[in-house]
């Protein structure tokens, strides 16, 4: 049977952590149902690198990870997208570009981990945090059986993972 693949934008300000590793954990565990990009409204132009260590350790490949600007997904020619998930509330509050289609949208609010200051450890930390947030997100987000939802159910039930906290909302 074949199974139609989602297009999911993972949305912040600067692309260059917890969009990225949102990216990389819905390609990996959405195991070909999802492909997911990440962008940001004011792209910072690199990576971090424990963002992109974290995508590595989960077997991402981190050659495509790159740090780039929404309007690449706004622009004619792009991916139409089925899911718009914003990562960070300054981007949560921006005005988007407008959208091929009609996207469903969600807000997954985490804590920036590349603004955390600190040793290793600290950062580490905060990544290691973010990540699992955005993890247990995703996997909940991949286990919906979007296809045979209804658009509205469907968006609901995707917001809703937003405040999940390790409780299943399916």
């Amino acid at each position: 049977m074949n199974q139609r693949t989602y297009n999911i934008l993972v949305l912040c300000a600067g692309n260059s952590a917890r969009s990225v590793m949102g990216e990389a954990l819905l390609n990996v565990l959405g195991k070909g149902r999802f492909h997911a990009y990440s962008a940001g409204s004011k792209p910072s132009g690199a990576v971090q690198p424990m963002a992109a260590d974290l995508a590595a350790k989960l077997g991402y490949d981190t050659a495509r990870l790159r740090s780039k600007s929404w309007d690449e997904f706004a622009a004619p020619g792009a991916p139409e997208m089925d899911l718009i998930i914003t990562v960070c509330d300054n981007a949560a509050g921006e005005e988007c570009p407008v959208w091929f289609g009609t996207p469903m949208t969600a807000h997954w609010g985490v804590d920036d981990p590349a603004a955390v200051e600190g040793d290793d450890a600290t950062r580490r930390h905060a990544y290691m945090k973010a990540f699992a947030e955005l993890r247990r997100r995703a996997e909940l987000l991949v286990a919906l059986p979007i296809g045979k939802l209804d658009r509205l159910v469907a968006e609901q039930k995707i917001r809703v993972i937003s405040n999940a906290g390790g409780v299943n909302p399916l």
